[in-house]
């Protein structure tokens, strides 16, 4: 499905179709990454319900297991711009194949993403987290662990379906997720159905539960849509091949890292709080929950305008890969005044929503506040490194996003809340600082690059012939 829009319309009537085919590559890709959101925030909310110890042992566990899952989901992102230009190519027979490399790719990064998690433990003991909090957040770990094989796989078909302009799927499956995961923790974190209460660590299992519930998913509806069957992914058993894995890598890793810089940033944070006490890391938790269900919305633009670009260049239409990538910046720009403005107004009652203690309301209600500062900035730079995955313009996003988040706005933030180098320490405050400093950074720098991209290409298709 492949959404044009018309050259020959006002400027104003174009954009208005870009908006509206942006919006239906868009809408079911928030509500599923609205819905895997959600997952988290029902995570927290029934954890907290239980006591600050479980919502403090969540947070902590996605502190490690959400930056490992966005580094692999990140390398895999590749698919989606492939498939994309090769669908505007019309390249069908070339799909398959490559969807096929890409699954062999997603078992070695599920495999090591698990791997990974299950020996995390020196991390946590490293960063001085809480030993009485040390063991819950292992258990939680272990249950993702269990899921992240599984959701690799998924990913590689719905970036599959994605960049074919099929997003209805993952929206559907999101939902069901989402209501499965419900009863899943009420099972398991309150002991039910002859299960043990397990408390915050039963949230993990039921996650990791759900993943293989959205996998099994995705494959019935890959092997018997109609509109899979021109490039048939699934058709037949291929062995891996180095020479396609590598170029999927070649896109796939700097992707990964980028997106793995920015949300290592929030868990390095996260584990920093650590020392400072569970209502401290409660109150962070309920503040980074909220702020990433709120980012969902320009990170499913952004999947969407990695689509939207893909697809233009395919045909050869740098002009309008440019028009795109534009409209969805200027899209998620009027998105972020909404949702800036309402985390303002509303800091205490999104706080209350998760826990009923005066004291992490309080800390969150502070925390929500920069949040909502640095919506403007976040809105910008998810965008515009969507746009640059669609040009298949990826390492220098990754050197960008290192420099802005590690090179800026982690040691601005630890200067302000946990030194004295700039006066008096002022804690997760200063830290959260330091996150709109580097968040500022990376959207002027990434805007910066799109915008030389987009010339490049361009000027490249102007010097071969009219496109």
């Amino acid at each position: 499905m492949e959404l044009s829009v018309p050259h020959s319309s006002s400027r104003f009537d174009r954009s208005l179709a870009e908006v509206r085919a942006l919006l239906k590559l868009a809408l079911p890709i928030m509500i599923a990454q609205l819905s895997n959101s959600a997952m988290g925030f029902v995570d927290a909310v029934m954890a907290g319900r239980v006591s600050p110890r479980d919502l403090a042992a969540v947070a902590l566990g996605n502190s490690i297991w959400i930056p490992v899952f966005l580094l692999m989901t990140g390398i895999l992102l590749a698919t989606t711009a492939k498939v994309a230009q090769r669908f505007g190519a019309g390249q069908q027979d070339e799909i398959g194949p490559l969807v096929r490399q890409a699954l062999w790719l997603a078992l070695v990064v599920g495999i090591c993403g698990s791997v990974l998690l299950l020996n995390a433990r020196p991390v946590l003991v490293l960063m001085g987290v809480d030993d009485a909090l040390v063991t819950p957040s292992m258990g939680y770990l272990q249950g993702i662990a269990f899921g992240l094989p599984a959701v690799a796989f998924y990913y590689v078909l719905r970036c599959y379906s994605d960049g074919l302009g099929r997003t209805r799927p993952s929206m559907i499956l999101g939902l069901c997720g989402l209501l499965l995961n419900i009863p899943l923790n009420y099972v398991l974190i309150y002991g039910h159905l002859g299960f043990a209460a397990m408390g915050g660590v039963g949230c993990g299992w039921a996650t990791g539960t759900v993943m293989w519930f959205m996998l099994l998913g995705m494959l019935v509806w890959v092997i018997h849509a109609p509109a899979y069957k021109a490039s048939r992914p699934l058709s037949h058993f291929e062995k891996p091949k180095w020479p396609e894995i590598k170029r999927l890598l070649g896109i796939g890793t700097p992707i990964g890292v980028a997106v793995f810089a920015e949300s290592s940033i929030f868990a390095v944070i996260a584990l920093l709080i650590g020392g400072l006490g569970a209502t401290v890391v409660a109150g962070h938790q309920i503040a980074l929950n909220f702020s990433a269900l709120m980012f969902m919305i320009p990170y499913a633009l952004a999947m969407a305008i990695t689509v939207r670009v893909g697809q233009a260049l395919g045909r050869g239409e740098p002009r309008a890969a440019r028009f795109a990538a534009g409209t969805g910046l200027a899209t998620a720009l009027a998105y972020s005044c909404l949702s800036a403005s309402l985390m303002l107004l509303f800091r205490e009652e999104i706080a209350k929503m998760y826990s009923p203690d005066p004291q992490v309301i309080a800390v969150a209600a502070m925390l929500i506040v920069y949040s909502a500062l640095f919506q403007f900035s976040d809105g910008i730079q998810v965008t515009a490194a969507g746009a640059l995955r669609g040009y298949q313009d990826t390492r220098a996003t990754m050197v960008i996003t290192l420099f802005a988040y590690w090179g800026i706005g982690l040691p601005v933030g630890y200067a302000l809340g946990l030194s004295d180098w700039l006066g008096e320490p002022s804690g997760p405050k200063g830290l959260w600082q330091g996150l709109v400093v580097g968040l500022t950074c990376a959207a002027v720098l990434l805007g910066w690059r799109l915008v030389r991209s987009a010339r490049t290409r361009i000027r490249r298709a102007t010097s071969l012939g009219p496109t």
